[in-house]
C-alpha cells in the first residue's frame, strides 16, 4: 500500500427497488443490500437541469457534510456516500423511512398530533444547537414511521449557519404559505425557521379539524408575522411545552421564594446576550457548577465575580453588571432547592430560569453601540 492509501476490494452492490423521486440536486431511489436484507434510500446527483451540473455539485457536497454532523432520533442518518469530483458525479445512502408524510400521518391519527409536534420541535432544536438551517421546510420533508417517529429528511437547501448567510436559495423558494416580514429584508435565520415550523402545524390542524392539540398558545407565538413578537428559538419553545406537560406539579411558598430571589438577582445582573448565545441544557452539570462555585465562595458574605455565576448558565458572550453584590446565602438556598428537587421539579426550575433570561435584550457580535458604564462585556 502506497501513500497510506487504503483501497476496498470489492465494490458494494445494491438491489433497485423502487424511484422516490426528484428533487433541485438529486433523483432519490430505493434500494436494498441483499447481504444484510436492510433497505436504504440514496441518493443520486442529478440536476434536473444539465447545465447547473457544475454549480449544484457544491450543495449536494454541503448536503453531506451537513448530514454526517448529525444524530438524533428526529433527523434522518446518513450511512455512506460515494463522491466523483472529475465527473461531477456523487451518490448518498441514507436511512430509509418507511412511513407517510407528517400530514398524512395527522390525517389518520389527529390523536397524536401533541406528541408529533413536540418530536418536531425537538429535532429542529437539535439542528438549532448544531448551528444548522434545514431551509426547506415543508409537509413532505417531515416523515412519520409506522411506529410514530418522526423524521426530518431533505436538506438539500440546508446551510451551517456560521458569521454570515447567502439566504438568497431560501427567500426565492417557492413557499406555500405568507411569508414572515423578515424576508422583505432578505433575512433567513433560526426564528424563520420557527415560523415555517409554526405555519405548517397551523396548515396541518386548521385543515384538519384537529381539536387535540394542547399547544396553540405555543403556536401562536411561533405563527408570529414579524420577528420580535415571535417565540425566537427552538429551545424556548420546548421549554415551554415543557412546562405545559408538568402543571400538576406544585412548589411549596420556600421553594418559590428561593427561587424568585434567585433567578430575580441573576436577570439584573445580566445586561444583554449576543444573539447566538445557547443555556447549558445538562441539568446536572449545571447543578455540579453551582455547587463547585458555591464551595468556592461559601466563606463570603457576597460573590465577588457575578460572572463566574453567569457562567453556570450561559455558554456565549454578554455583558453584565459587576457592581450589584449576591449574597452568597441566595446562592446556598438555589443549591438546597435543586439538590431536594425530583428530576421532572428541575426541570420546572430550568425551563423557569431559562425562560426568564430570554427576556433579557439581545446584540449581534457587530454591533458596534457602547455598552454601559458599568456593563463588562464577557
Amino acid at each position: 500500500m502506497s501513500n497510506n492509501l487504503i483501497e476496498f476490494l470489492r465494490k458494494k452492490d445494491y438491489t433497485f427497488i423502487d424511484e422516490l423521486g426528484q428533487g433541485a440536486c438529486g433523483k432519490t431511489v430505493l434500494l436494498n443490500d441483499d447481504i444484510i436484507n436492510q433497505k436504504f434510500v440514496c441518493k443520486k446527483y442529478s440536476p434536473q437541469i444539465d447545465e447547473m451540473k457544475v454549480d449544484l455539485f457544491n450543495r449536494f457536497i454541503d448536503e453531506i457534510k451537513i448530514l454526517h454532523l448529525l444524530y438524533h432520533q428526529n433527523v434522518v442518518r446518513i450511512f455512506n456516500y460515494y463522491i466523483y469530483p472529475d465527473a461531477y458525479a456523487g451518490f448518498i445512502l441514507m436511512e430509509y423511512v418507511a412511513g407517510e408524510d407528517i400530514e398524512q400521518y395527522l390525517t389518520k391519527h389527529p390523536e397524536n398530533i401533541n406528541e408529533i409536534f413536540f418530536q418536531a420541535i425537538s429535532g429542529f432544536k437539535y439542528l438549532e444547537d448544531n448551528k444548522i438551517l434545514h431551509r426547506d421546510i415543508r409537509i413532505p420533508n417531515l416523515l412519520v414511521r409506522s411506529d410514530g417517529n418522526l423524521k426530518i429528511i431533505d436538506f438539500g437547501f440546508g446551510k451551517k449557519k456560521l458569521y454570515s448567510l447567502d439566504n438568497d436559495n431560501s427567500i426565492s423558494l417557492n413557499w406555500w404559505c405568507e411569508l414572515p416580514s423578515e424576508f422583505n429584508d432578505k433575512i433567513y435565520d433560526f426564528k424563520t425557521e420557527v415560523y415555517f415550523v409554526g405555519k405548517l402545524f397551523e396548515k396541518i390542524i386548521v385543515e384538519n379539524n384537529i381539536e387535540y392539540f394542547q399547544y396553540n398558545h405555543i403556536l401562536h407565538k411561533m405563527c408570529a408575522k414579524t420577528p420580535d413578537k415571535r417565540l425566537g428559538t427552538f429551545g424556548a419553545i420546548e421549554r415551554e411545552i415543557s412546562n405545559n406537560r408538568f402543571l400538576e406539579i406544585e412548589f411549596n411558598d420556600d421553594e418559590i421564594f428561593n427561587y424568585r430571589n434567585f433567578s430575580s438577582f441573576l436577570h439584573q445582573i445580566i445586561v444583554k446576550t449576543e444573539s447566538s448565545v445557547k443555556y447549558y441544557n445538562d441539568n446536572e452539570k449545571v447543578q455540579k457548577n453551582i455547587n463547585d462555585l458555591y464551595h468556592s465562595v461559601m466563606l463570603e458574605e457576597f460573590l465577588p465575580d457575578n460572572s463566574k455565576l453567569i457562567d453556570c448558565f450561559i455558554n456565549g458572550a454578554y455583558t453584565f453588571r459587576p457592581n450589584k453584590y449576591l449574597e452568597v446565602s441566595l446562592i446556598k438556598s438555589f443549591l438546597l432547592l435543586l439538590r431536594a428537587s425530583p428530576q421532572a421539579k428541575k426541570n420546572i426550575i430550568f425551563n423557569n430560569l431559562y425562560s426568564k433570561l430570554d427576556s433579557i435584550p439581545r446584540f449581534s457580535g457587530k454591533d458596534e453601540e457602547q455598552p454601559f458604564s458599568d456593563d463588562i462585556p464577557f
